[in-house]
């Protein structure tokens, strides 16, 4: 069992359809009146039908209030670290502190190159990532004196001034799979933000995932519990009888979410689907519910 101890966050998954635009605005705008604590995006620069992320999560925080919003996640190759970093601390900024940033090595490669990125392998872009992350953070730290300079395999950074400072500390949240972005993410990551869809073997996958974190977290003198475990569920449905995982009534699903955030410590749970009214009743009977049994199970 790993719990990590970490409060519970509940958000949602949109797609950001060009053709949808507005019904992706107004499901951000249903996840903040819900009672969600985030909202996200999947960014693809390369696909011509999404709107740009980065313009839509600025849109969506002027148009909400509560809410965090972040990339699900940030494609870092067609996102230079250093102009990243300013425009992620602006939309802090203006957002009053409701910003986190997800971010990812990249994939999609020829999408990519064709939109005038460089492709790289899984390897390179892991240490891309890892030079991406270091160049960022230098870039929000306002109290070291001296402009940034970092000299990587990846991006020069020649005396970059320092600054905006972000109004309040940005979660850098990875999406990670194989076993070095795992590595990474223990190492310098605030979060894990990948999808149960994707995980090799679904939730049984998680004690091994959660142990390559961990140990690359303890390697670099970090706590296991400084990596928050974030978890995007694409395939939900409400239904009066248990199909499965968060596919039954709302009262499995929030004792799925409590034995996820229990067992294996994951403590942010982000749905997909584009509905409405699964976010509505998501905020309204799941969240509180599933809250209630990890804290009542803490609390022995």
């Amino acid at each position: 069992m790993s719990d990590y101890g970490h409060d519970l966050l509940f958000g949602s998954f949109i797609t950001p359809s060009a053709s949808g635009a507005q019904q992706a605005v107004e499901l951000a705008v249903t996840s903040d009146r819900s009672g969600l604590d985030l909202v996200t995006f999947q960014d693809h620069p390369y696909q011509a039908s999404f709107l740009d992320t980065s313009t839509l999560l600025a849109y969506v925080a002027a148009r909400t209030e509560n809410v965090h919003i972040s990339a699900n996640v940030t494609s870092l190759p067609l996102r230079p670290p250093a102009v990243l970093a300013r425009a992620a601390a602006s939309l802090d900024i203006l957002s009053g502190g409701r910003f986190e940033l997800g971010i990812g090595a990249g994939a999609f490669w020829e999408g990519i190159a064709a939109m005038g990125g460089r492709s790289l392998t899984a390897a390179q872009g892991v240490e891309a990532l890892r030079e991406a992350i270091t160049v960022i953070r230098d870039l929000w730290d306002t109290d070291t004196r001296g402009g940034v300079r970092h000299h990587g395999q990846y991006y020069q950074v020649n005396g970059a001034k320092r600054g905006p400072r972000p109004a309040h500390d940005i979660a850098v949240w990875v999406g990670a799979y194989k076993p070095r972005m795992l590595a990474l993410t223990g190492s310098v990551g605030d979060g894990w933000l990948p999808s149960m869809e994707y995980l090799p073997r679904g939730a049984e996958s998680l004690p091994e995932m959660n142990a390559r974190i961990d140990e690359a977290a303890e390697g670099t003198g970090r706590s296991p519990s400084d990596v928050r475990r974030l978890m995007n569920f694409m395939n939900v449905q409400f239904s009066p009888a248990s199909g499965g995982l968060l596919n039954g009534p709302a009262e499995a699903w929030a004792e799925q979410i409590a034995a996820l955030a229990l067992e294996h410590g994951l403590s942010a749970f982000i749905i997909g689907g584009d509905d409405r009214a699964t976010i509505e009743r998501f905020g309204a009977e799941v969240a509180p519910a599933a809250r209630d049994m990890v804290a009542r199970e803490r609390g022995r």
